[in-house]
């Protein structure tokens, strides 16, 4: 079962989450690999996509956001897209657009930064958007401060978190073909349990990188290793790292709660793209097959639109319906 297990040090501006996947994240493989299209991710690209989603839960989990946290990551290698969305009931769906041979072995930068062009993008998409109202959207390349290639994903939104919301944070991550997990740890700008009421001030914010407490529990936290991400529980791994600590341990997030698989494409709203296209586009596609056919990249539906279909989609107001179609 998939879950997420939030918890703070007690006593210490430091919070954290982990994150383990798992029939969320099968059921995103079980569907990639029954695309005809496309079939099963190269292993590399696989382990990328499932440290993204157990990212992206984590950074859904950590704030109080009624709408899509949707992460990215692309650029000039054969994996030229792969994206994330986590709805704010941990609804989630990921996919990847891979163009190309990827190496058994292959790093961050040979898939998506291969000449140092590679980005990641982090969209915060409001459910209930007001007029006008636009998504916030922040961008960071996939590179240091010296323009070093960075090869761990992890890294890169370390990188991110430090850039846009000036916060210490630790990332381990790790997945294969069974599991994706996360560990979280982030330094808080004061001191005890009331960050959790945010009433915290800017003048008690703590200096990037001198906070004592939040980097020994970081050093803790970096030392766990991919294999124990995997196959150790939750209370086992928090046992492991942080015995010397007193953690403040939150309701688990599973089940019905939990994360879990979901995909939010819909008949209608691949209409509304064929209308997009304009009628003159859609005719000509129609022209030279039986059918419009669209398959969803993240949970391999397809839709299919035949000519009535078409001329129902591009129908006026009041124009009557193609003949042998009947009035509902």
């Amino acid at each position: 079962m998939s879950e997420i297990h939030k918890f703070i040090f007690d006593g210490l501006p430091v919070r954290g989450a982990v994150v383990r996947l798992t029939d969320a994240w099968v059921e995103i493989l079980r569907r990639r690999a029954s695309n005809s299209t496309h079939g099963a991710y190269p292993q590399p690209v696989q382990n990328l996509l499932g440290e993204m989603t157990a990212a992206a839960v984590l950074m859904q989990s950590n704030i109080k956001f009624n709408g899509s946290l949707v992460l990215q990551v692309f650029g000039d290698g054969p994996v030229k897209l792969a994206v994330v969305e986590v709805q704010s009931d941990f609804a989630l769906r990921a996919t990847a657009t891979v163009n190309g041979a990827v190496p058994e072995d292959a790093s961050l930068s040979q898939m998506v930064n291969v000449g140092n062009e590679g980005r990641c993008a982090i969209t915060l998409d409001p459910k209930d958007r007001q007029p006008g109202q636009q998504p916030y959207q922040g961008v960071v390349p996939l590179f240091g401060d010296h323009k070093e290639k960075l090869e761990k994903f992890s890294d890169v939104l370390q990188h991110y978190m430090l850039q846009s919301e000036q916060l210490d944070t630790t990332l381990v991550l790790a997945a294969n073909d069974q599991v994706a997990a996360g560990l979280l740890i982030q330094r808080l700008p004061m001191a005890g349990e009331a960050n959790l009421s945010g009433t915290a001030r800017q003048a008690d914010e703590d200096q990037i990188g001198l906070n004592e407490d939040y980097n020994r529990i970081a050093v803790l936290a970096s030392s766990l290793k991919r294999e124990e991400l995997l196959t150790l529980d939750v209370d086992t791994i928090l046992q492991r790292l942080f015995w010397e600590e007193t953690l403040l341990r939150f309701e688990p997030l599973q089940g019905e709660t939990g994360p879990h698989f979901s995909c939010t494409c819909s008949r209608e709203r691949v209409s509304k793209m064929i209308n997009g296209l304009g009628a003159e586009e859609a005719h000509s596609i129609l022209q030279e097959r039986v059918d419009i056919e669209v398959g969803c990249d993240f949970c391999a539906a397809q839709y299919r639109f035949d000519a009535v279909d078409v001329a129902q989609i591009f129908r006026q107001p009041g124009e009557l319906p193609p003949a042998g179609e009947q009035v509902h």
